[in-house]
């Protein structure tokens, strides 16, 4: 059987608010989370900023090479590139190893490339300059097919044309937060159809498959599209090979 351990990115993003616990129980969830990683051998946990530095430190205290992601402007991508820029540099000090930023879709979907393309050039050339991953989240949910490709097409043109060949490995195209409301019950993750969209169009920059991997077979089949990383918020049900009921 595959080991897909070694391409899941454990997540919880909730906030207290959200979750309806208190910041010591989140903190305390995040801990159970990392805690998780370091016991199933899970490539990475991904957390909101918040916990970075206490979870660095968790990480640190029990030298796992378990690695520590966390989002920036989530999930709407409506941040300006300033804040953007300010959150990831703070998540960087605080010990992240990868960022995965939301995009400003929005912008996108009203056709403002320069702003896209600006945070992108931005965010990715702070990561790459401190020897970051750069994961950019594209929100397949809010797009049509077609916008997939564009917007994923244009991420790989833009970094192919602004940083070097050895860097492209670190500059992923991500399929989406798990937070986005759908209508109709339509999906609001990764699919299959969308998933072969972008890795159509994503050139030499990796894939990483967000929400809705809920079953061992949909993750084995991800990775055998060609997939190289899956967010998921099932990550041990995954790894025990059991199905999910999770949203993400």
């Amino acid at each position: 059987m595959m080991n897909i351990a070694q391409y899941l990115d454990s997540t919880y993003l909730k906030t207290p608010q959200q979750s309806g616990l208190s910041e010591g129980e989140t903190l305390q969830k995040v801990k159970d989370l990392a805690h998780e990683a370091i016991d199933h051998k899970i490539f990475a946990v991904m957390i909101r900023p918040d916990y970075v530095s206490e979870i660095k430190s968790f990480l640190n205290e029990r030298k796992s090479d378990v690695v520590l992601g966390t989002v920036i402007g989530f999930p709407e991508g409506t941040y300006s590139v300033e804040e953007k820029l300010a959150e990831a540099e703070k998540a960087i000090h605080d010990g992240a190893d990868e960022l995965d930023f939301v995009i400003n879709y929005n912008a996108y979907l009203k056709s403002d490339l320069e702003l896209i393309k600006n945070e992108f050039l931005k965010c990715t050339q702070l990561c790459l300059l401190h020897h970051k991953i750069a994961k950019w989240i594209i929100e397949i949910a809010a797009l049509t097919d077609q916008q997939i490709a564009d917007i994923t097409k244009h991420i790989s043109f833009w970094a192919e044309e602004n940083f070097n060949p050895e860097d492209l490995k670190n500059i992923f195209v991500k399929s989406s937060t798990g937070f986005f409301e759908t209508q109709e019950g339509k999906p609001n993750g990764a699919t299959f159809e969308g998933i072969k969209i972008m890795l159509n169009n994503a050139g030499k920059l990796p894939v990483k498959a967000a929400g809705g991997v809920r079953t061992p077979d949909d993750a084995e089949k991800m990775i055998k599209m060609g997939v190289k990383r899956i967010g998921t918020s099932s990550a041990l049900a995954l790894i025990r090979n059991e199905s999910s009921s999770s949203g993400y």
